[in-house]
């Protein structure tokens, strides 16, 4: 068995026997425990001398953007994270007034969605570092393909509704940037986002896809009501919340439906 499939055999034997909504691994367990996003070794008996190391570089480059007055003791902690990665990655601007930009945009949703998962802020700012890596490095060439793919499972599952979407000009102008980019950072709930990330971070970005799918299908009476794309855009922005978990639960269901069993399916 390879080690992607150790990684995912729990989630895939619960699906496999139809137990959607069984809670899965953390993406703090699966970060620490999983030495492919360089996190931390393999070898459980280095972890200690690792995170201490970690803990010192993490003091090391807070004192530096303090030192050159580009955080505080009053900074948002997400704010903290991002100076912390522009520093470490080289991007730092020259001054902390310059605007943000998008890829600065998508960091902090998703350290601030991490944020409600991870209580300790060292672990927070490392595995939102890495996560946020995995996007750029691993996904850069498939996540912009996946506006495309979404368009042709929902035509699959509904060509009503896309062709509805179609008909107001709102194809193109779906909130792809809030799913596919921000990973649904600020649109689903921590504990269905949790759900969603296992996957993404176990090597597939395509359930992103398929749980955007989902939400059309779900509130499909609701978008085929709206007349315009604005406001098809600004409900699939803002969902009712508490059929989040549902929505992901059926999401998996779409995955298995159209690429099988995968294992780690880009």
């Amino acid at each position: 068995m390879t080690d992607d499939s150790q990684r995912n055999f729990r989630s895939v034997y619960y699906e496999k026997v139809g137990f959607r909504g069984v809670e899965e691994k953390k993406s703090l367990e699966i970060l620490l425990k999983d030495d492919r996003l360089g996190i931390l070794p393999p070898h459980h008996e280095s972890h200690a001398q690792v995170m201490m190391y970690r803990k010192g570089q993490y003091s090391d480059v807070l004192h530096a953007l303090k030192v050159v007055r580009f955080v505080s003791d009053a900074t948002p902690q997400v704010e903290v994270y991002l100076r912390m990665y522009q520093l470490e990655s080289g991007k730092l601007p020259r001054s902390p007034s310059f605007p943000l930009k998008p890829e600065d945009e998508v960091f902090l949703a998703i350290a601030k969605a991490m944020e409600e998962m991870v209580e300790d802020s060292v672990d927070c700012y490392w595995i939102t570092r890495c996560f946020v890596n995995q996007l750029n490095n691993k996904y850069r060439d498939s996540l912009p393909q996946l506006p495309k793919a979404f368009e042709q499972y929902l035509s699959l599952e509904d060509s009503r509704l896309l062709s509805h979407l179609k008909m107001c000009s709102a194809v193109s102008r779906l909130p792809y940037d809030l799913w596919f980019q921000r990973c649904f950072a600020g649109c689903l709930p921590e504990s269905s986002l949790q759900r969603v990330w296992d996957k993404v971070v176990s090597g597939s970005c395509k359930i992103l896809v398929f749980v955007a799918v989902e939400i059309l299908l779900t509130f499909k009476l609701k978008v085929m009501a709206l007349n315009n794309s604005e406001k098809i855009t600004k409900f699939l922005e803002n969902i009712p919340q508490d059929s989040s978990d549902a929505i992901v639960s059926k999401a998996i269901d779409l995955w298995h439906k159209h690429c099988g069993t995968p294992v780690h399916s880009a």
